[in-house]
């Protein structure tokens, strides 16, 4: 074991806007983020949109998602039964959603939403993006994952409902074992989860596990800082040969 992560502190926002506001006040963090950060590009190539991310980031964000969910559609209604989306290479050894889904979960939309915003707060993508402004750099968000790292730990157990039918004792023992195991940590991370009391309290009542989604990205963001000077490649931890449109999961 390398060391660990603390949680300081769990922080919400009554906005996007509020939230991208908050990034762009913070003079300085690492953060991985829970949405996609790039497109497939099969995808993209088949739309005839940009391929360079920036102006890719760029031309999605001024997309209506009406217009994106369009779109994606007839690109999938013209493939046949099983292979409906196109697949960013990290999908397969993440266990993630397409990155054009926009339904179940709609992590096209999440990506519309919150890469512009990273992009507006200054931050660096490593392998992706740069910015060129002073202080470039003192920002660095992360693709991450939570149910990749919850599923290293406790395989394919629900842990979390949004339904409140569905907010069980099996999911509540879930997320006891899954806050156990953390704070104990796997020798394939190196990384430690440290929390006080009350905070593995907050944690384990929160049956929609948005504040343990939050938890689990910390750690994927500690293992990555870890490594931000690993080379060959971007660092953080990124594989040496990565698709500069697509992007990639922390851990993955």
């Amino acid at each position: 074991m390398q060391g660990g992560v603390a949680l300081d502190r769990l922080e919400s926002f009554s906005s996007l806007d509020a939230w991208g506001r908050w990034l762009k006040e913070m003079p300085a963090w690492v953060g991985a983020f829970d949405f996609p950060f790039g497109l497939p590009r099969e995808l993209v190539e088949q739309l005839g949109w940009p391929l360079q991310w920036a102006a890719l980031i760029a031309h999605y964000a001024s997309l209506e998602r009406a217009s994106i969910r369009q779109a994606f559609s007839a690109f999938c209604a013209a493939r046949p039964v099983g292979g409906k989306f196109a697949h960013r290479a990290t999908d397969g050894p993440a266990g993630s959603s397409p990155s054009m889904k926009w339904v179940n979960p709609p992590v096209a939309f999440m990506l519309h939403a919150g890469v512009p915003r990273l992009v507006e707060a200054g931050a660096t993508l490593p392998g992706l993006y740069a910015p060129s402004e002073p202080g470039a750099g003192l920002r660095v968000a992360l693709e991450a994952y939570p149910g990749l790292l919850a599923r290293e730990f406790i395989g394919r157990r629900s842990y979390k409902s949004d339904d409140a039918a569905r907010q069980t004792a099996e999911r509540h023992a879930a997320r006891s074992d899954l806050l156990h195991l953390l704070e104990v940590g796997s020798a394939r991370m190196g990384v430690r989860l440290a929390l006080t009391p009350e905070q593995r309290r907050q944690l384990l009542a929160d049956a929609q596990g948005d504040a343990l989604d939050a938890a689990l990205c910390l750690v994927q963001a500690g293992w990555a800082a870890a490594r931000r000077d690993s080379s060959p490649g971007p660092g953080w931890g990124l594989p040496a040969v990565m698709d500069p449109l697509e992007g990639w999961i922390l851990t993955a």
